[in-house]
């Protein structure tokens, strides 16, 4: 199947998933943003994407896009090696007019991948999967029990820790270096590749990447700053 055997194929798998996981990217930014101005109105949202029967499904769909995705930027990256034979190995100044993230792609998407490990485990381990398996209280390391629900008191708690958020703020900066590159490249594969729709993409990647890494950084300041100065939890 050329999807699967051919490197245009993969690359257009690569595209396509690429392009769904930025959509659920912004879609997961709005979701956050809300939790700045109403903690009520996020813990609503929380409340429809818990261990509902579509948001499982959905999350199990946004996952394994994300295989796919990773998978198949494996498998480009070690064909590219292979082409490349021992020059792979030799030190050459970056052409002009190419990136230093759209050298190190896959470099950067690891970084962004281990992240998401801590991630899932600060929230979907202890909000979705928790109600899941039927937890009805979840116990944090302070002491304190917060409800699987309770997406906005897991936001304060986590965000109260410097090291959290040192943590984000550098996944949220691989992310843009990801972003910058992956958008306009995933575009360009698709089919929209003359040069002036490219130039104009380009522009559109960073628009997008400046946006998702300012937007995260800022709700994740905003309650690191609740933390310090409003009494929140440490």
């Amino acid at each position: 199947m050329w999807l699967i055997n051919s490197s245009i194929g993969r690359k257009f798998v690569m595209s396509i998933s690429g392009i769904v996981l930025v959509l659920f990217l912004l879609f997961h930014l709005s979701m956050n943003v809300t939790a700045v101005f109403s903690a009520e109105a996020y813990n609503t949202i929380c409340a429809l994407l818990g261990a509902n029967w579509y948001a499982v499904a959905g999350t199990v769909v946004i996952a394994g896009i994300i295989a796919i995705h990773f998978t198949y930027a494996l498998i480009l990256t070690l064909a590219n090696r292979r082409a490349r034979g021992k020059s792979s190995y030799k030190v050459n100044a970056r052409p002009k007019g190419v990136s230093w993230a759209s050298q190190n792609m896959f470099v950067i998407g690891l970084v962004v991948v281990c992240f998401m490990i801590l991630h899932f485990s600060q929230f979907w381990y202890k909000m979705m999967f928790a109600e899941i398996i039927g937890h009805h209280e979840i116990e944090l390391c302070n002491g304190s029990t917060l409800s699987p629900q309770d997406g906005a008191g897991f936001v304060a708690y986590y965000f109260s820790h410097l090291w959290v958020v040192v943590a984000y703020l550098v996944w949220y900066v691989a992310l843009w270096f990801h972003l910058t590159h992956g958008v306009w490249s995933a575009i360009q594969t698709v089919g929209f590749n003359n040069e002036l729709w490219l130039k104009r993409w380009k522009a559109v990647a960073y628009v997008v990447a400046t946006l998702v890494f300012l937007g995260f950084a800022f709700v994740t300041l905003y309650f690191y700053a609740l933390s310090l100065f409003g009494g929140g939890c440490c």
